[in-house]
């Protein structure tokens, strides 16, 4: 006779759950949002709160390299910040810290150099650009830009970095640095992984450009109704488009482009509505304009909450980079064993 099997014991210790994959993504200190942010970026990091253990991060650092004013730094921390805030990150369920509180991140970027050849950098499209663009600020941070990049996504041990397709070189060359660390010291770093989300490409209100507030042809995400409405009245639509009475071309315009997200359930009549001749360019531009203002309202309230206690940006900063130091402090010590420097002890077996 077959005995029954014994049942489990209460006392049995449950397998321990999957640890979350670690997701890292940060922005320059750049003030309030706009939609090309909120679009592009920060609509995404606050749905993958409910998936990833996530860390967001002001970049100070970085905003460094091209920055004119320094005075207009904690200020612009401050707007972005709360905005963020006002948009649904938590700092409950997320990491959100200032990177210049994270001194450790400074001392990854020096090691990570010594293993950085100085011709992946010189090859950089963003370095071409960037001398481009500041000609008469030509500095190192903008050569070592992505070695700092690399140091901010390696330092927690993320695991994937939410960007777009056409960023997808950025991450490629954080795991080249990565791989070249390890090669060269020993086994340090894994190697992170783009996560690859939509990412619109968001026109500015000049129909030419990407959104952008060195090029004033941006929306405010939180301006108010009636500030929304005077800026989107402004946008360029259907260029092909000369009379009222001409069909439209919605897929070539951008205020077209834009009700996809803010009139889902209805972007399909206003396209058509354009290809008809049904409407015109003021109606598609006044209907958005509302769409906007009403999407955001539930966030202009939490930014007005957000405003009357103006330490709080302060505070979830402050806990933030507690918490963030503790994962940054273990790595940097792995790092600086690897290197044979200090008193660091080799990196713990298991280090996740």
């Amino acid at each position: 006779m077959v005995e029954p099997s014994a049942a489990p014991s209460a006392d049995a210790a449950a397998p321990a759950p999957a640890r979350r994959l670690r997701v890292l993504s940060g922005m320059q200190p750049t003030g309030r949002m706009h939609l090309g942010n909120y679009l592009g970026a920060l609509r995404n990091w606050v749905a993958l709160q409910d998936r990833y253990d996530c860390t967001f991060f002001v970049a100070d650092y970085h905003s460094l390299t091209t920055v004119t004013d320094p005075a207009t730094i904690r200020p612009a921390i401050a707007e972005m910040v709360m905005d963020w805030l006002a948009a649904g990150l938590d700092p409950e369920r997320s990491v959100i810290f200032l990177q210049s509180d994270v001194p450790e991140v400074a001392e990854l970027h020096l090691l990570l150099s010594m293993a950085t050849p100085l011709g992946w950098l010189e090859r950089v499209p963003s370095y071409k650009e960037r001398l481009e663009q500041y000609p008469e600020n030509i500095n190192y941070g903008l050569l070592g830009y992505p070695v700092l990049q690399a140091a901010d996504i390696l330092l927690p041990r993320a695991d994937r970095v939410p960007v777009g397709e056409d960023q997808a070189p950025h991450i490629e060359l954080t795991r080249e640095i990565a791989r070249r660390f390890n090669g060269r010291f020993g086994q340090v770093f894994p190697e992170p992984e783009g996560l690859f989300t939509e990412t619109p490409r968001v026109m500015g209100t000049d129909g030419v450009s990407k959104m952008s507030k060195s090029r004033g042809n941006t929306i405010g995400i939180l301006d108010s109704p009636e500030q929304i409405r005077r800026t989107v009245m402004t946008m360029v639509t259907d260029v092909e488009r000369p009379r009222r009475t001409d069909r439209g071309h919605p897929e070539r315009c951008n205020v077209c482009a834009l009700h996809r997200f803010f009139s889902p359930d209805r972007w399909e009549g206003i396209w058509e509505g354009e290809r008809e001749a049904r409407t015109g360019c003021v109606d598609v531009k006044r209907w958005l304009a509302s769409a906007i203002a009403d999407h955001f309202a539930p966030m202009r309230e939490r930014r007005a909450e957000l405003e009357a206690r103006p330490g709080t940006v302060w505070e979830v900063l402050a806990a933030g980079a507690d918490r963030a130091r503790g994962a940054a402090r273990e790595t940097l010590d792995a790092a600086r064993a690897a290197c044979g420097l200090g008193h660091g002890q080799p990196a713990p077996a298991g280090l996740d």
